[in-house]
């Protein structure tokens, strides 16, 4: 009998998140906010609890989190990210310093503490590199110039989660500063060797993993994955880092065929992720916290916006570039959530999941808006300026341009920002 509910649970959530991506894919909109809310409407206090099937949904909740880590590091060679790390780095410094001090000070003047300052630091700078990847392929901006620019960005962050994470794991697992920096060492060194070893000995791991089977290929990489993950959770550095460093050296054929393999694993497992963390939110407790996460999400989007467009000018993109990069970069998701699940986990601050829900569901939602609203609204305001400023004060007669000398500017502009 309790298999048998176990099924009918597991079953129904299934199918509802196909029905709920189906959906989401019709209006071309991130399916991630519909997850969440239907983790709110099966967790305690929704509308039709789970008993049976949490055990195995945390479980599955785990294994999404290592594959959407696996198949981000599947993205990039260790070389990519050596050439970002030395020539964007300081567009990664000023996006940490911009996007990570609001939710530091939010947490803090709302009386949580340094560890969980720490972590909603972390919520509010990761961007969601899924849903943006999504939105400039349906906005066609793939071939833009500023498109390089946000990439490059979303490439550091996640490096930079080789490092946040272990650190993050270690306050919550509240260890001291010996253990801390123990912790970290072993996170920087592991990540550091790995980079060595994929940028010198890449083509031998990669042949090593190599099949021209399908099924062997998808057993040894998922296998090789998971064994990583725990061990490196066993030394206290992160499942996820594990997984992430797996994907880095992993590069060529078995890159591209692992990822073609494990592409519909991870959309499952994800969104078991996404529902899991919606479980363990009282929607109850969204609305007291509802304020304060609007306000951050608008703080956020504007420092993001900030952020793309100095790193698109400092690239020497024009200035409509500079802000559709800014506004593309607005979306928050995956690794917010990441992020917010360790904490829940500890059980540091009560408040701190429905927050990060609330805030990533705002801003999931704003994102392919910003991004594709951002730079008409900045050339209007700036248009509008610019009239104001040029109207004449003492009776001069003032030249304004003809449709046709407009749009002959406009559409030289417009080329101008693409490769």
């Amino acid at each position: 009998m309790h298999s048998a509910v176990f099924l009918i649970e597991f079953g129904a959530i299934i199918l509802a998140l196909g029905l709920l991506g189906r959906f989401a894919g019709r209006f071309r909109f991130s399916p991630i906010p519909l997850y969440l809310l239907a983790g709110l409407a099966f967790g305690e206090g929704g509308l039709l609890p789970l008993g049976a099937s949490e055990e195995f949904v945390a479980i599955g909740a785990e294994i999404g989190v290592i594959l959407l880590l696996l198949m981000l590091g599947l993205e990039y060679t260790a070389s990519d990210l050596v050439s970002n790390l030395k020539t964007q780095y300081p567009a990664g410094l000023v996006d940490c310093t911009l996007n990570a001090l609001p939710g530091a000070v939010a947490a803090l003047l709302m009386g949580w503490g340094p560890v969980a300052a720490v972590v909603l630091a972390g919520v509010t700078w990761i961007s969601s590199s899924g849903v943006i990847a999504k939105v400039l392929g349906d906005l066609g901006r793939l071939g833009n110039r500023e498109t390089p620019v946000i990439l490059s960005i979303l490439v550091l962050e996640d490096l930079a989660m080789a490092v946040y994470l272990p650190i993050i794991t270690a306050l919550l697992a509240g260890v001291g500063w010996a253990a801390g920096s123990l912790t970290l060492a072993v996170a920087l060194g592991a990540a550091g060797l790995v980079l060595f070893l994929a940028v010198r000995y890449g083509r031998l791991i990669s042949r090593f993993v190599s099949s021209d089977d399908p099924e062997k290929l998808l057993l040894v990489v998922l296998g090789l994955t998971i064994l990583v993950a725990g061990i490196a959770q066993q030394l206290q550095v992160s499942a996820a880092v594990g997984a992430f460093l797996v994907g880095i050296a992993l590069s060529g054929e078995v890159a591209e065929g692992a990822h073609s393999l494990l592409a519909p694993l991870r959309d499952l497992f994800a969104a078991v992720f996404f529902v899991f963390f919606g479980l363990h939110t009282d929607p109850a407790s969204i609305p007291p916290v509802l304020l304060p996460a609007l306000a951050l999400a608008v703080v956020t989007a504007l420092t993001k916006i900030a952020t793309g467009y100095w790193a698109a000018r400092r690239a020497g993109v024009s200035v409509k570039g500079r802000w559709r990069a800014g506004g593309a970069l607005v979306a928050r998701g995956e690794f917010s959530i990441v992020i917010a699940g360790l904490a829940v986990g500890a059980g540091i601050e009560p408040s701190l999941g429905p927050l990060a829900t609330a805030y990533v569901l705002i801003l999931v939602v704003i994102g392919p808006l910003t991004a594709r609203y951002t730079q008409p609204v900045a050339g209007f305001v700036g248009g509008a300026l610019a009239r104001r400023r040029a109207a004449p004060t003492g009776g001069g007669n003032v030249q304004v341009p003809g449709p046709r000398e407009a749009a002959e500017s406009r559409d030289g502009q417009d080329a101008g920002d693409r490769a």
